[in-house]
């Protein structure tokens, strides 16, 4: 009991020591210890890197989940060390819903086959958006959070024992210079400046010893950049094969809406005589794309590719230049021109004169029709 009463006293006393130094300081009315330039120049660059991580964290945050509930929500359950439950994104939750309207319309209307169509792109894209979070999340997110929490906290909790250190250097200057000072006036206080002498000499190696410390961990802010550079690419290749595939599902479906663009136009003509005198609503708003570009007759080529119309049972292979390819998606084939795709099925194909070049001639089997090559992995 005696033994925790003396060391409390003493830890109040150097509290109120290294109080005192510090308000002295900042009055003006005590010296402090200056660090070199180095070590100043290393402190700001840590302060630097801190804030700007911090920042930027935060707004990756943003990015991949802009709902601030659902930040929040992740946030506990990462305090709580439980799996965050798996959340619908915005493009699935749109794609049930336009699933769900076709079959009240008609799947086999128009506007429910669009519905439909437009639909399991809206699927697509939101399984890919789910997979590129859950990349950022690991590649990037999660080691700048592993920084801040980490080697961080390790940094500011050295630099504030190097900053007591500093303060009981100083103060034991103040106390020695206060001792020479009495000692010219008295020769009885040759033992003060004696035992000030000796503190100093302690706090001094002290806080020689925490400056290394603390300059050690300070340089290692250039290996957390390193670190953070290499997760950076990480990011911009997730982030680009993510916009690379939403690019191939958005113009792969551009593709089989411009085939349903016709239809459209005919069918809203004969119910709706009225809707005639304006313009067509699917010329405004469904661009549509050729599959196949009108070229002139090409010599050893049958007329109906040449003309733009494919008929399978006229078109025969080349002697060469024919390949392999693996089909990566299901496709469901618009009309007797196209051959319908298994994913991870093998075919054969190969192009013709005049064709589109986003379109290719499959075989499978005796079986034989267009197939857009955005669906296909040729093989050498």
């Amino acid at each position: 009991m005696e033994f925790n009463v003396k060391k409390l006293a003493s830890d109040a006393g150097v509290f109120f020591s290294r109080a005192m130094q510090f308000t002295e300081e900042k009055l003006g009315q005590a010296e402090k210890t200056e660090l070199d330039a180095h070590f100043e120049n290393l402190l700001a660059r840590a302060d630097c890197t801190k804030n700007w991580t911090e920042k930027i964290l935060r707004q990756t945050e943003v990015l991949l989940q802009p709902n601030p509930s659902a930040r929040v929500e992740e946030f506990l359950y990462e305090k709580l060390d439980r799996k965050v439950p798996s959340r619908v994104t915005n493009g699935e939750l749109l794609a049930q819903y336009m699933t769900e309207a076709a079959n009240d319309f008609g799947p086999g209307t128009p506007y429910g086959k669009t519905l439909i169509k437009v639909g399991e792109t809206q699927r697509r894209l939101g399984a890919a958006e789910r997979e590129f979070i859950r990349s950022a999340s690991i590649s990037f997110l999660t080691p700048l959070r592993n920084f801040l929490e980490g080697d961080w906290r390790t940094i500011s909790k050295e630099r504030r024992i190097l900053q007591n250190r500093r303060l009981d250097l100083d103060a034991c200057k103040a106390r020695l210079k206060k001792a020479k000072a009495a000692e010219a006036k008295a020769a009885l206080w040759s033992d003060e400046v004696e035992k000030a002498e000796h503190e100093l000499r302690l706090t001094q190696t002290e806080f020689d010893r925490q400056a290394e410390v603390t300059r050690l961990l300070l340089e290692g802010i250039s290996s957390t950049h390193v670190n953070h550079l290499r997760c950076l690419h990480e990011f911009v290749e997730s982030q680009t094969n993510y916009y690379a595939q939403c690019y191939q599902f958005m113009l792969d479906l551009q593709k089989q809406l411009g085939r349903f663009s016709g239809t459209f136009v005919g069918n809203a003509e004969s119910a709706s005589p009225a809707a005639a005198a304006s313009p067509p609503v699917a010329a405004a708003t469904l661009p549509a794309v050729p599959t196949i570009p009108v070229v002139p007759t090409i010599v050893g080529v049958p007329n109906t590719v040449a003309e733009g119309v494919l008929n399978p049972n006229e078109v025969k292979p080349p002697a060469s230049g024919t390949r392999r390819a693996r089909v990566l998606y299901d496709y469901e084939a618009a009309d007797s021109t196209e051959l319908a795709l298994l994913a991870d099925e093998m075919i054969t194909v190969y192009s013709l004169p005049g064709m589109d070049p986003d379109w290719l001639i499959g075989e499978r089997g005796n079986q034989k029709g267009k197939v857009p090559v955005t669906y296909l992995e040729l093989l050498s």
